[in-house]
């Protein structure tokens, strides 16, 4: 039996306005900081120096969602500190000021900043290793605790909850102790930090930085539970990389790439290898890189008249100009007059010979008179345009403002028009009987990084394909699909005209903000447009304002980009696995990926067995990067999304695992180097210079450790598509006659989802599945106080069942496993 696909339905509920991240910029703002009045003083596009990043620290999540609703753009990374989030935003002069009267702390540029090792209380980590005491009347659980190393320092990081931990008064403390090896005593107390999200206690954790691995730690509650439990090591011993091997080629990536070069190497790699790589072309074509020709006239006030071309900007709407005109006289009517590509409007007078046209009157002149040159004209953002409109010193000239090209730009005029996107496919056997894994990069303009470790890859795969035993493996057992750039148009509007643009270039926005100065700030989130989960269902992440970083379209899949996806994953039904590559933070997550706000209900977590397949893969990923240069994703950034970083509804991962049966990761490349000079934690950003320091952060040295990281997920796939393995499972401890109460749980010889009953019924795949105690922690622990038959089977990620077993037939067999646990009462 193979894997079933998974079909979730999700109850449609109020939305609720709560944003959570990025956005491009207080709404109604203008984020040129300009009047964009047109003419000679029209304002050009903002460079990347008039936004800076600064370094904020804020109250708690409520403060958050207040940020973002306002339409701030918080860079990825966020972190839970002990009294409240830290992280990034970037912001403007006049912005600082904003976020300071919120109530937020500004506490410096984004260059002197570096994360501190002492975690916080954030959401991160999990454990089907964790050790736990085996009894039900436990306070404390310790979910995990993770021993690594990165450039010569020791790292200890500990993730425990507490039953009392939701309680507010009194707030619970724990206290962590650590031993110093095998044999040694406890000591070196500290407190642990403790995290709530969206009013919810999530647990206790802390990252401390220690000089020799610990074997054992205690947390101690300041209620009175205490728990033990054993230290585990994370990405010790990983097996050597793929790079290892003298003979293999890698390295071919040597600067960022735009999303012209990106589709002309994919299809000129399908030219070279055409017996392993071919180009499917996605059916839906974007927006494409252009926008209609605008011009603010008249300043901001109520005077002021928005005006849009109805031709593309490259398509003639660039060589349209608008006029006002005064004429002497009295009692005149506001006309229109159209000469070639030049509107002039004349401007009424009354009896007295005053101007008399207002706001409102020429807006209304333009759209109707203008012979289809104007296709909008309004008043400016909210105004209600009552104001009289005053004469032009001349024409004014619209433009599209991509005309002008960021500084340091790379050279090369983009082109117009809507974009097809094209599909690189890597496999030897290219038929649909492989697993396929899609790597898709850039939904995120911005996010230039994503794009380079994804090309490395395919370079990767079809270099050493002949050469290399282990790529000819992942080539022959795998079927790979590369989208390198997702949203082509904003990421071109990154290279040459805004670098911190987030969204495609679709613009949905109404009047109110639809004058250039918003320009920034159009278009949609991709990552939040999708159908499960949805902020249109009520979930939080996704923002209705069309100038929010995360706004999430008019409607689930409103956008072409998002249904490409979908109608690949259907197209192609052996795509099993996906990773939506994005940066920064460093983060490997998957579901949960959102929730709604009140409550803090996730959509369903994935089954135990699901969970433990998640953190098994990534563990073998992520040692990949750290095989690299010794950076390490630490596990407080591993775990679903919604618990890792935040809430974001409408994500693509969501829609592919829930409704397609697809293993789908989402990945924040970039994340946190430690430097042993400093003895801090420092993070990236979205475009790092490529060069850069190669042991701290380089866009180079980014690429190719997370590239690492995708050629491990490749044998993953390999793996699973090989996979005929039955799994086995077992009750611990057995069967037996025990005199009292017994704790019991089930253990499983690899990733595997159990049902079982205990009602004497044949388990099927509508029993109850095993679950764990609590999120991100292990298996539940059954208190069995009777004597209580367990009958149960399990099936893998690859979908083995044990022993054969088919709980779809009653047969007589019944090759299920079976356990009596029998209690004798004294």
């Amino acid at each position: 039996m193979r894997r079933r696909q998974r079909r979730i339905a999700f109850v449609a509920l109020p939305a609720l306005v709560a944003g959570v991240l990025v956005a491009s910029g207080p709404a109604g703002a203008d984020p040129t900081g300009s009047t964009a009045t047109g003419g000679p003083g029209l304002s050009q596009p903002e460079d990347r120096d008039q936004a800076r990043p600064v370094h904020i620290k804020l109250a708690g999540a409520d403060m958050l969602d207040r940020v973002v609703a306002a339409g701030f753009d918080l860079e990825h990374g966020l972190k839970r500190v002990p009294t409240g989030i830290e992280g990034e935003a970037v912001v403007t002069a006049e912005q600082i000021t904003q976020l300071k009267a919120i109530g937020v702390e500004v506490l410096g540029d984004d260059a002197g900043f570096a994360w501190s090792d002492q975690a916080d209380g954030g959401i991160q980590g999990a454990a089907a290793r964790a050790v736990q005491p085996s009894t039900h009347e436990a306070t404390v659980r310790i979910a995990r605790a993770d021993w690594f190393t990165t450039k010569g320092q020791g790292f200890l990081y500990v993730e425990a909850r507490t039953t009392e931990g939701q309680q507010a008064e009194p707030v619970v403390e724990m206290q962590l102790e650590n031993d110093s090896g095998k044999g040694t005593p406890f000591g070196f107390a500290r407190t642990m930090s403790r995290f709530v999200d969206s009013g919810q206690y999530m647990f206790h954790r802390n990252l401390f930085k220690l000089d020799a691995r610990p074997n054992r730690i205690q947390v101690t509650s300041s209620t009175g539970g205490v728990a033990t439990g054993a230290v585990s090591d994370w990405l010790e011993d990983a097996p050597p990389p793929l790079t290892a091997n003298p003979s293999y080629k890698s390295d071919f990536v040597d600067g960022y790439r735009h999303p012209q070069q990106l589709y002309s190497r994919a299809k000129e790699i399908a030219r070279q290898y055409p017996d392993i790589a071919e180009i499917i072309y996605l059916p839906n074509q974007t927006n494409g890189y252009q926008r209609k020709a605008q011009a603010t006239i008249g300043g901001t006030g109520q005077e002021a008249v928005v005006v849009s071309s109805a031709a593309w900007g490259h398509e003639g709407g660039n060589d349209v100009t608008v006029e006002f005109v005064d004429r002497p006289g009295a009692d005149l009517p506001l006309a229109v007059e159209v000469a070639g590509k030049a509107v002039r409007v004349l401007l009424a007078k009354d009896a007295s010979g005053a101007l008399a046209s207002t706001a409102n009157h020429v807006a209304e002149a333009l759209r109707t008179q203008s012979q289809g040159l104007i296709d909008r004209a309004h008043p400016y953002r909210t105004n209600a345009g009552t104001g009289i409109v005053a004469p032009t010193a001349g024409p004014v000239a619209l433009t599209d403002f991509l005309d002008q090209k960021r500084a340091g730009a790379p050279a090369g005029e983009v082109p117009r028009g809507p974009v097809t996107i094209p599909v690189l496919r890597i496999g030897k056997h290219r038929d649909g009987k492989k697993p396929g894994v899609l790597i898709q990069a850039q939904d995120h303009a911005r996010e230039w990084v994503p794009a380079t470790t994804s090309l490395e890859s395919a370079e990767r795969l079809v270099h050493n394909y002949r050469s290399d035993r282990e790529t000819k493996k992942i080539v022959e057992n795998t079927d790979v699909f590369f989208i390198l750039s997702n949203n082509p148009d904003g990421a071109n509007y990154s290279f040459y005209n805004f670098a911190s643009q987030r969204k495609n270039m679709t613009n949905h926005c109404p009047d109110a903000t639809a004058d250039p100065g918003q320009r920034n700030s159009w278009g949609v989130d991709l990552n939040r447009n999708y159908r499960v989960g949805s902020g249109h269902d009520g979930y939080a992440g996704g923002s209705t304002s069309c100038v929010s970083g995360t706004y999430q379209g008019p409607e689930e899949l409103s956008e072409p980009e998002s249904k490409n996806i979908i109608w690949l994953v259907g197209k192609y039904s052996n795509i099993k696995f996906m990773m939506s590559v994005h940066s920064n933070g460093g983060q490997l997550f998957w579901q949960p990926g959102a929730y709604i706000a009140d409550g803090r209900i996730t959509t369903p977590r994935p089954p135990l067995g699901d969970e433990a397949f998640y953190w098994q893969s990534a563990a073998r990923i992520l040692s990949q990067v750290k095989a690299h240069r010794e950076t390490v994703v630490t596990p407080e950034n591993v775990g679903g999304s919604s618990d890792v970083l935040y809430s974001s509804a409408g994500n693509v991962r969501e829609d592919l695992y829930y409704t397609y049966g697809i293993y789908a990761f989402g990945w924040e490349v970039g994340g946190s180097v430690y430097n042993p000079a400093t003895g801090d934690w420092q993070g990236g950003s979205f475009q790092p210079e490529w060069a850069g320091n190669p042991e701290l952060v380089s866009g180079h040295a980014e690429t190719m450790e997370y590239a690492n990281g995708i050629m491990e997920m490749f044998r993953v796939a390999a793996d699973w598509g090989r996979d005929r393995k039955d799994p086995t499972s077992r009750l611990v401890p057995g069967d037996g006659t025990y005199r009292g109460p017994v704790d019991v749980r089930f253990e499983t010889s690899e990733p595997a989802t159990i049902y079982y009953t205990t009602d004497g019924s044949r388990p099927t795949l509508q029993s109850p599945r095993y679950a764990a105690t609590e999120f991100r922690e292990p298996g539940q622990v059954f208190h069995v106080t009777e004597t209580t038959t367990f009958r149960w089977f399990s099936v893998d990620s690859a979908g083995n069942i044990e022993k054969n077993y088919d709980p779809t037939k009653n047969d007589k067999r019944n090759n299920y496993r079976t356990a009596t646990i029998r209690i004798v009462k004294r």
